[in-house]
């Protein structure tokens, strides 16, 4: 990786840009990448070694992206990059079983107390897609209980009030999305009231209740007090399957995601990020007696050229190996809380009022004086002053999301040096917004 350059340019970011513009939506493959909620051309990114990653015009940014949250490990790490090199050599995609699968299928198994079988997938959307089909098959029920600002990727039956890439171009839903999903109710999220309500009104007909068990698409959010616990208990009750999404949680705040952090175990899990080492990968588990009712063991019907190929799971073999050493996420914790109360003090002492919500090694920084406690709280956000704390830390070589509703992620990559350096820009950033 080069020496930082002494002035910050996006020349060549701007040309690819009017580029891409012509040729894909919005010149970009996923809508929050367009930078629509801060302004300004998005950074086509060239190169990530460790914790940081390198733009077209050679500009470093220290990186809380961390690709939307796998690279536990940081950017292109030693132990994947040997695994891809040896793999590649043998082949990158058979359409048939390989070694490999079931290896990883083992891991998963051992690690995540609900999943006593798993079907691995190319992508979260797929795997919470296919756990839906899967719970209204086992259940024999239509209904979707979700949580407003949880999202559990484009699926239309939960495109509904979905924060993340929605929140932030300002789309309430998605057109195109089928009048059906009226079977799609969605509640505020930590509302132990509502959702009683909910199965007061529908419980013979809710065949599951989807959650981010800590929301990671409207912002970091932590569930309150006992609200897990009470899903769970309700769940049971209406003989109604509890679905977790830990796309994002899983493998990411503890080796067991947050059903083991929090110990409440659900009926299904679905995972992505972290399970494929950095790449394209999902998967869905969970009991048994639910599992063996999809194909070919079962008559509930789903299928992928690409699901278990050979690259990806070799990539995620590597990965998880790597983080299952002792203190891994003591280590990441430790690191999450240094940067995390040192943002805190410098918010304070610029005289800027930031609510910064954090567990494991997530966080996200609201612009606001209230608690963010559900999607309601945290549109409270002053995204322009969001956008400024954005631009201000990329010109100083950090990158943090861009968008308000989304999570920084801490890597083992992020070095002591890597906190101070980011701290420094984030006092001159808010500073800045204080008008000192």
């Amino acid at each position: 990786m080069k020496d930082k350059k002494a002035r910050f340019e996006t020349k060549k970011s701007e040309a690819l840009m009017a580029r891409a513009v012509g040729l894909m939506p919005g010149g970009v493959n996923s809508p929050v990448r367009a930078f629509r909620s801060v302004g300004g051309t998005p950074l086509f990114i060239a190169e990530g070694k460790g914790s940081r990653v390198v733009d077209a015009d050679n500009n470093i940014y220290i990186d809380y992206l961390g690709s939307w949250g796998p690279l536990i490990l940081g950017h292109s790490p030693a132990v994947v990059r040997a695994a891809l090199r040896r793999q590649i050599e043998r082949g990158t995609s058979f359409g048939a079983p390989t070694e490999n699968e079931v290896v990883l299928a083992e891991m998963i198994i051992d690690a995540v107390p609900s999943i006593e079988k798993v079907r691995l997938v190319n992508s979260g959307t797929e795997a919470t897609m296919s756990a839906v089909r899967l719970a209204r098959a086992f259940t024999g029920r239509n209904k979707i209980v979700k949580f407003d600002g949880c999202y559990h990727g484009h699926v239309d039956s939960l495109l509904v009030k979905a924060g993340s890439g929605v929140a932030t171009l300002g789309l309430p839903d998605s057109p195109g999305v089928a009048s059906d999903c009226v079977h799609t109710l969605s509640i505020p999220y930590n509302d132990e009231d509502a959702l009683i309500k909910v199965f007061e009104l529908h419980k013979s007909e809710i065949a599951a209740v989807i959650v981010e068990p800590i929301p990671g698409n409207m912002g970091a959010v932590l569930p309150a007090r006992g609200f897990l616990e009470q899903l769970r208990k309700i769940t049971k009750k209406h003989e109604t399957l509890l679905i977790f999404d830990e796309v994002i949680s899983g493998f990411r705040i503890s080796r067991g995601g947050a059903q083991e952090r929090f110990k409440v175990k659900p009926d299904l899990t679905c995972l992505g990020k972290v399970v494929g080492g950095g790449l394209p990968i999902g998967a869905y588990g969970g009991r048994k007696e639910i599992m063996k009712m999809v194909a070919p063991e079962g008559p509930v019907y789903q299928a992928g050229t690409l699901s278990g190929n050979p690259v990806a799971v070799t990539a995620g073999i590597a990965a998880l190996k790597a983080i299952a050493k002792p203190d891994v996420y003591g280590v990441l914790e430790e690191k999450t809380a240094l940067l995390v109360d040192g943002l805190r003090k410098a918010a304070s002492a610029a005289g800027v009022e930031v609510v910064i919500n954090s567990i494991g090694s997530m966080f996200t920084v609201f612009f606001t004086s209230s608690p963010v406690k559900d999607f309601q709280s945290a549109k409270t956000s002053d995204t322009a002053r969001y956008a400024n704390f954005f631009h201000a830390l990329l010109e100083k070589g950090v990158y943090f999301p861009p968008s308000q509703f989304e999570t920084c992620f801490v890597s083992l990559a992020h070095t002591k040096s890597d906190i101070s350096t980011t701290l420094k820009a984030a006092r001159t950033a808010f500073n800045m917004i204080a008008g000192h």
